[in-house]
């Protein structure tokens, strides 16, 4: 008896990529505070946000890998990711900053544009995306869920009170 496995999920394939944004910025953060600031705590911070545009943005990302994979060159697809990355930084931390809940501001960067997205990082995001492609989403794409393991039935059963 054979067991059928199946790709994950949109939604846990974006839980994947949500976490691993959320753990490598915390990463960054802390390396940036050591190198730049000799800070030998190594103290990460990020956003409860990043989930959700960490998450996000990989998803499109894994699109665009999908479409482009074989068609395009390495850089071509580097550049892409980057600028990829910058519209939907600056598109979340202007909708963030509406609501004065914008995590980050690089208004004391020299290249920056109004606060939200900054040119010293365009080396950053265009490894990180490529990063993510060659590491994570080729990875997350090849795990596959056997059938045997899927839960079966309803996961919250309702639980009924019995009168005595």
């Amino acid at each position: 008896m054979g067991s059928t496995a199946e790709p994950l999920s949109r939604f846990c394939r974006w839980y994947i990529y949500a976490i691993h944004g959320y753990f490598s910025e915390v990463m960054f953060t802390a390396t940036w505070a050591f190198i730049v600031d000799q800070d030998w705590k190594f103290q990460g911070v990020t956003s409860v946000w990043a989930l959700f545009i960490y998450g996000t943005c990989s998803l499109a990302l894994e699109r665009i890998y999908l479409l482009l994979r074989g068609r395009t060159s390495l850089l071509t697809r580097g550049t892409l990711y980057t600028f990829c990355i910058y519209l939907w930084e600056f598109a979340t931390g202007y909708v963030l900053r509406c609501f004065n809940a914008c995590p980050w501001d690089y208004s004391h960067f020299r290249y920056n544009f109004m606060g939200l997205v900054t040119l010293e990082y365009c080396l950053f995001w265009f490894i990180g995306g490529l990063l993510l492609e060659k590491m994570v989403i080729r990875n997350v794409l090849r795990l596959r869920l056997h059938a045997a393991c899927k839960p079966q039935g309803n996961p919250f059963p309702r639980f009924e009170l019995k009168e005595d």
